[in-house]
């Protein structure tokens, strides 16, 4: 897990990680979502293929790239232990908001 985080930690990578999310992708179609050069989408496609969170295939002379889900689910199997933090603060935030707007409507009232 501790690769995939350090994978995903980069902003380029991100983005190619949600770009494949969409769908398989060519290098040439990644290199176009990104403003780095191709040389450096072919490292970055690197990091994530040894972080298993993209396989590659070859289809005639080209390499096409898909997101391995697998991998995104070991780090939401560990988040799920603090989903229930945010969601209690959340659940409160939202019954603020209402509170305030009830206090709104009656002072305009």
């Amino acid at each position: 897990m501790e690769a995939v985080l350090r994978a995903l930690a980069d902003e380029s990578r991100r983005t190619i990680v949600e770009t494949l999310a969409l769908g398989p992708r060519t290098a040439g179609d990644l290199a176009s979502a990104l403003p780095i050069a191709r040389p450096g989408v072919s490292r970055h496609l690197r990091v994530l293929r040894e972080a298993q969170l993209v396989e590659v295939r070859q289809d005639a002379q080209r390499r096409v790239y898909s997101l391995r889900p697998a991998a995104l689910a070991e780090v939401d199997v560990w988040l799920s232990r603090y989903r229930g933090l945010w969601e209690h603060r959340l659940d409160a935030l939202h019954t603020e908001l209402a509170r305030g707007k009830r206090e709104r409507r009656r002072d305009t009232a």
